[in-house]
């Protein structure tokens, strides 16, 4: 078979989609394929020629494009059967206010928050510190700050006063880091994770080998696995995302759980938290792709759809 790899692009986080696409390709490659990398480009007549002779793609991209959407439609009005949720699923995920929003009208925990929008960052009254402070769109924890008071807050802003990006202003939940991802319709084992660098689970935590300790399955009660399992799927289903996702949580000291935001396109380096999980479920890494692979070409799983 024939797979169009897709990965790079010109987001912040084009190393971690290069680095994690190198595995993919790996993978794809020991199982048989045929891989056809392609570097996302701005251009996408290149992609398009591509895609066209592609049995299926893969989608390897942090940010945007990629996980807003952008590609998954661009591939459903090709016909080009690809893994992961449809443009609805990713646009909605990658904003994390809305996203938040959405939660909240299903009745689900998620901490208080503000967005500032991107053509001014007037700060709001009454804000509580320590809070953290993050690009509404984006992942990997790029430019993902705890504020502890209002200068601090002053400076963070003033390094986005000229990029016109919206910033999210969350209550800061001080506790366990959990997340937990979503296999076809199976949650999988969660992932205590403890930041063995800075104060939060950040970008350089994420991708160093020694930046954190992530624990699978997560070291607390039962209870909380069935919850926050539970509370996975849900987000997975209240946003329509397709074939796997990874939910982020907060536990505070006295056990309440938070959700604080969903992944599309979760990472898939060496290091990532999905392949850890899917580890401890039974899969090694060859047998994730596989099994992302045999969903996106499932007639019944497609997230194809024409538009």
């Amino acid at each position: 078979m024939r797979v169009l790899l897709i990965a790079g692009g010109w987001s912040n986080e084009r190393e971690v989609s290069l680095n994690g696409a190198v595995q993919i390709e790996k993978a794809l490659k020991d199982m048989g394929h045929e891989v056809i990398f392609f570097d996302l480009e701005p251009d996408l007549d290149a992609l398009i020629k591509l895609a066209r002779n592609s049995d299926a793609a893969m989608i390897n991209l942090h940010g945007c494009p990629g996980e807003d959407g952008t590609l998954q439609a661009l591939l459903d009005d090709l016909g080009v059967p690809y893994h992961g949720s449809g443009p609805l699923g990713s646009f909605l995920a990658i904003n994390k206010s809305l996203t938040k929003q959405i939660l909240r009208n299903h009745g689900l925990p998620t901490p208080d928050w503000v967005l500032l929008p991107g053509y001014g960052h007037r700060i709001p009254p009454g804000l509580k510190y320590p809070l953290v402070a993050k690009p509404n769109t984006g992942g990997s924890s790029l430019n993902m700050a705890i504020i502890e008071n209002p200068d601090q807050l002053l400076l963070y802003l003033e390094q986005f006063s000229s990029k016109h990006q919206e910033i999210i202003l969350e209550d800061y939940v001080q506790g366990l880091e959990l997340t937990c991802a979503v296999l076809d319709q199976d949650a999988l084992p969660p992932v205590l994770i403890k930041p063995l660098k800075g104060s939060f689970f950040d970008y350089d935590s994420k991708y160093d080998p020694d930046g954190a300790t992530e624990i699978c399955p997560a070291p607390v009660p039962q209870k909380t696995i069935r919850m926050v399992q539970e509370m996975a799927l849900e987000v997975h289903k209240i946003l329509g995302l397709k074939h796997y996702s990874r939910t982020d949580f907060m536990m505070d000291k006295e056990g309440s759980v938070y959700i604080l935001e969903a992944n599309t396109l979760p990472g898939m380096t060496l290091t990532s938290l999905v392949p850890r999980a899917a580890m401890a479920a039974g899969l090694d890494f060859t047998d994730l792709v596989g099994k992302l692979l045999s969903l996106a070409l499932d007639p019944g799983k497609r997230t194809r759809r024409r538009i």
